[in-house]
């Protein structure tokens, strides 16, 4: 009877012990535990170490994560521009701590319920742009997404935190078209900044030969000024001076020594051909011209 005693006392403790440790459970950081009494809610419990009801009374019937969640979807849709574009669109999400119940029991598949209004909030803005306006306001679509998305799901107790349009892909044939016409219009510019930059190139030689052949033209009827002056200057020396000659006479000399001169200066300068009047009377009318022009002068 002793053993048989024993045998039940501990059969009574072993009950005792899995009825208590059916009776504790834990519940993790970041989470809650949802609570149902015979299938019906009864509580929400926190992290921690927490009794319940053994026996199957309280049940736990989830655990819910209250750590931020990313869904990503692909949405295909068609620009106002009749161009089809594929979006990728990322989600971030997470259960309103003040909600939970509503984030269990009103929603069996949440992240099919956010791709769902993604969906229809972007089928709905995308076709009002052209595919260009696409692009530059893809971070305005993504926060309009957003902002319907928050609306609609706040209701089932979820919290939309971000709505990120990821990429913006076109259709395989337009987007080479694209990148044709973006080629096409580089070289355009291209071409046409070469062609200015030989224009100015063509301007600045032109406009530099005209001031040279000036300064050349400058530079010579300067040079027969100063001989002109030079040899006037001579010739009223020498008849200041009295030395008996004529204005013929002082001129033939000076003509004669200027003759030389250029004489010397050809041979200076490596010059092996030298033009020259082919008659005797050459350098005589020479002579006459230049006496024809200092009597013009004075």
């Amino acid at each position: 009877m002793v053993i048989v005693a024993l045998i039940v006392l501990c059969l009574l403790f072993l009950i005792v012990i899995g009825v208590v440790a059916s009776s504790l459970y834990v519940v993790r950081q970041q989470s809650v535990a949802i609570i149902e009494r015979f299938g019906k809610y009864q509580k929400t419990a926190t992290s921690g170490i927490h009794l319940r009801l053994p026996l199957g009374i309280d049940k736990i019937a989830a655990r819910v994560q209250l750590r931020l969640l990313q869904s990503e979807i692909v949405v295909e849709t068609k620009t106002k521009d009749n161009v089809f574009v594929t979006l990728n669109v990322a989600t971030q999400y997470r259960v309103n701590e003040q909600n939970v119940t509503d984030a269990y029991y009103k929603l069996m598949k949440p992240e099919a319920q956010i791709k769902s209004y993604i969906e229809d909030a972007l089928r709905s803005s995308v076709p009002k742009l052209t595919l260009d306006e696409l692009f530059e306001k893809k971070d305005e679509i993504a926060l309009e997404v957003q902002h319907q998305v928050a609306e609609e799901m706040s209701t089932y107790g979820y919290i939309i935190v971000k709505t990120l349009i990821t990429k913006v892909e076109p259709d395989a044939e337009v987007k080479q078209s694209m990148n044709e016409i973006n080629a096409a219009q580089r070289k355009r510019v291209a071409a046409q900044e070469l062609a200015e930059a030989d224009k100015i190139k063509i301007v600045t030689a032109a406009e530099a030969e005209a001031e040279k052949d000036r300064l050349h033209g400058v530079g010579i009827a300067q040079q027969r000024k100063a001989i002109v002056d030079g040899l006037a200057q001579s010739i009223q020396e020498l008849k200041e001076a009295n030395v008996g000659l004529t204005e013929e006479q002082i001129m033939a000399i000076l003509l004669t020594n200027q003759y030389l001169d250029t004489l010397n200066n050809f041979a200076d300068n490596g010059n092996q051909t030298l033009f020259l009047p082919n008659s005797p009377e050459g350098v005589e009318d020479i002579r006459t011209q230049v006496l024809s022009a200092l009597k013009v002068k004075s």
